[in-house]
């Protein structure tokens, strides 16, 4: 998990962490937030559920309107709520699943494409979508939802940068 952890870090650039959040609070402020998706209270059965699916519904809790999702091994999800834009950097996977993933990251490890032109297009796929434009997932019918048993209480101002 740690280094699963590290990899999606080290997928969010150079920006400085600006503070912790959970599933239901709303980032007071831009910036790079880790979202703290660990249930408070006694360990239950069936946690971790790694299930992209709630994880999806936890960012939407968050504020999330539109939602990048990086995978490797090629997540089918989508999203009842907010459009899911699929960003895959795995070149076989995308080859095998271009149908159902909105961007060939793998472009930069086959030489295609640098890491600013693919940048750019997320960045432009993102806008389009704010636009109204559809990603591949609601253009294949995906719109899964889950409530998961999770419970947790807010963070509080302690994790969160003071204003500045």
């Amino acid at each position: 998990m740690e280094e699963k952890s590290m990899g999606a870090y080290a997928k969010s650039g150079s920006s400085p962490i600006a503070g912790i959040i959970k599933p239901g609070d709303v980032p007071p402020r831009g910036g790079l937030y880790l979202l703290d998706v660990v249930p408070d209270g006694e360990v239950r059965y069936g946690f971790p559920n790694i299930n992209d699916t709630a994880e999806i519904v936890e960012m939407i809790a968050c504020g999330c309107h539109v939602i990048l999702f990086s995978t490797g091994r090629g997540s089918v999800v989508g999203s009842a709520i907010s459009p899911v834009i699929k960003v895959c950097a795995n070149p076989e996977t995308f080859r095998r699943m271009s149908g159902d993933m909105d961007v060939d990251a793998g472009r930069i490890l086959d030489g295609r494409a640098d890491l600013d032109d693919v940048g750019h297009e997320i960045e432009d796929l993102v806008l389009a979508v704010a636009r109204g434009g559809r990603t591949k997932s609601e253009d294949l019918g995906h719109h899964e939802f889950v409530l998961t048993y999770k419970s947790f209480e807010p963070i509080g101002p302690g994790c969160l940068p003071s204003p500045t």
